[in-house]
């Protein structure tokens, strides 16, 4: 119904825009009847679209867009497994949330080697990880022009085109292999937690 008062008014004004061209009088009194007529059809075609009952109009109910939920990822929740891997061998989480300045040089001391064993446990047996460059970090090494550059930050000043010479300060790092498990989802709407919070019962 909607669509029939559309057209209807479209050609209401088609018919009004010919009523301003110049021409004999009997088709000018034509054209203000059949304006007359049409004007009438119209509003009858919104009035009767605007007083269908709810009922009749379920097409445009069921067109609406339903709302969406968000759902986790799965490459989310798997980060969130290495973040747990992380924490339960090195306890990652708890030195990172934890407010380091309570704690003397000492006691940060020894809660770092922990954090270092056991991330380390967990990097070795997910990743095989080897320096970028293998010479020691102050010695003098060149760039070849095109290098990667997420392997590559070179510093300092930059002129022309490489290959490049300069000290290397660090080694970098990259990966060759990954090897994480796959995570089972036990919900899709959430992401799995890093650790349970641990309850003793009295």
């Amino acid at each position: 119904m909607k669509a029939i008062a559309i057209i209807v008014i479209l050609l209401l004004v088609v018919v009004n825009a010919l009523e301003l061209l110049p021409a004999a009088s009997a088709f000018q009194m034509y054209l203000s009847g059949s304006a007359v007529v049409l004007s009438l059809v119209a509003l009858i075609a919104i009035l009767v679209g605007r007083g269908l009952p709810r009922d009749n109009r379920t097409g445009a109910e069921a067109a609406r867009p339903t709302p969406v939920t968000t759902r986790a990822n799965q490459s989310d929740a798997e980060i969130v497994r290495f973040l747990a891997m992380l924490q339960a061998r090195g306890r990652l989480v708890d030195f990172l949330m934890d407010n380091i300045n309570a704690h003397d040089d000492a006691q940060v001391g020894a809660a770092a080697r922990v954090v270092h064993a056991g991330c380390k446990t967990v990097l070795l047996e997910h990743f095989r990880i080897s320096p970028v460059r293998t010479e020691s970090e102050g010695s003098t090494v060149q760039v070849a022009a095109g290098y990667s550059p997420d392997e590559y930050r070179l510093v300092g000043k930059i002129s022309g085109p490489g290959p490049f010479s300069g000290v290397l300060v660090h080694h970098g790092w990259k990966t060759d292999v990954v090897n994480l498990p796959r995570v089972l989802r036990s919900s899709s709407d959430r992401l799995p937690a890093i650790a349970p919070a641990e309850v003793e019962l009295r």
